[in-house]
């Protein structure tokens, strides 16, 4: 038994419209809190988070995009791509020894690696041992996807978990491990997890795409993928208020430039990032 651990892993960048990204923030204003190129593209990180809990348990957030729709997904000009079975080996950690898959939402950026192709082309789970945490409602979404959602949701990303018996659906908040709860959030996706990691010295708030950015601390600046704003605007509050309460430190998932912080908070609904 030893003490608990966080650490982050990107696994790779793309490129997202600053428009999307902001929603109806100005250009002007969003600008001056983030980087864009000529054409309004936005360099954003995959982040994901890798967690040993001191009780042998290895747990991983989210996993990128992957490799297998790459030429799929062309347009939004992936680079700097990093194979995460190369990063856990790196550290010690063969594909056998991780015992969670943590799935904030099933989007392509955030699940890609949770399957891959053998020698055969037939998919098989990256992590063959794990339990795969993931909410009822975004299982249920990825399989029939709305008209409006279907391009974010690939199935073969999940396909081989149907047979899995390491499944785990959702529908309320657990604790998987004495150091990392699991909670639900709406807005961004229905049904979204907001992971709290807690390690020796403080707790991680993986909140995936509810503050994907450290520029979404502002509880009006709500990215267009958002399919339920308000629902993002009162997650957000509540994520935010505990956060600068307990100075939790936030992880922003595709944030390039500051992959997390601490907060504190100003006023009523009003926050700043605190490095």
């Amino acid at each position: 038994m030893s003490a608990p651990s966080v650490e982050l892993i990107e696994t790779g960048r793309f490129y997202a419209d600053g428009g999307a990204m902001f929603g109806c923030i100005p250009k002007a204003s969003w600008t001056r809190r983030y980087p864009c190129k000529a054409d309004n593209a936005c360099v954003l990180a995959m982040r994901s988070m890798l967690i040993n809990d001191g009780n042998g348990r290895i747990i991983l957030v989210d996993n990128g995009v992957g490799n297998k729709q790459l030429r799929k997904l062309r347009s939004y000009n992936f680079f700097d791509l990093v194979d995460i079975n190369s990063e856990l080996q790196r550290r010690g950690i063969a594909p056998t020894d991780v015992t969670d898959v943590v799935l904030t939402h099933l989007h392509f950026d955030h699940c890609g690696y949770t399957t891959q192709r053998d020698d055969d082309g037939r998919l098989k789970l990256s992590f063959p041992h794990a339990r795969h945490w993931i909410t009822r409602s975004q299982w249920d979404i990825c399989n029939n996807p709305s008209p409006l959602e279907q391009s974010s949701y690939l199935k073969e990303n999940i396909e081989p978990l149907a047979d899995a018996t390491g499944l785990r659906l959702i529908d309320s908040p657990v604790d998987i491990s004495p150091a990392v709860a699991l909670k639900i959030a709406g807005g961004h996706a229905d049904g979204q997890i907001v992971v709290y990691a807690t390690d020796a010295d403080r707790t991680y708030v993986f909140a995936g795409d509810v503050i994907p950015l450290a520029a979404h601390i502002s509880l009006a600046w709500i990215s267009a993928y958002d399919l339920f704003p308000l629902n993002s605007y009162n997650a957000k509050r509540l994520i935010l208020d505990e956060a600068a309460r307990l100075h939790q430190s936030l992880v922003y998932c595709h944030d390039a430039y500051l992959p997390c912080s601490t907060i504190k908070k100003l006023r009523k609904d009003v926050y700043s990032i605190l490095k």
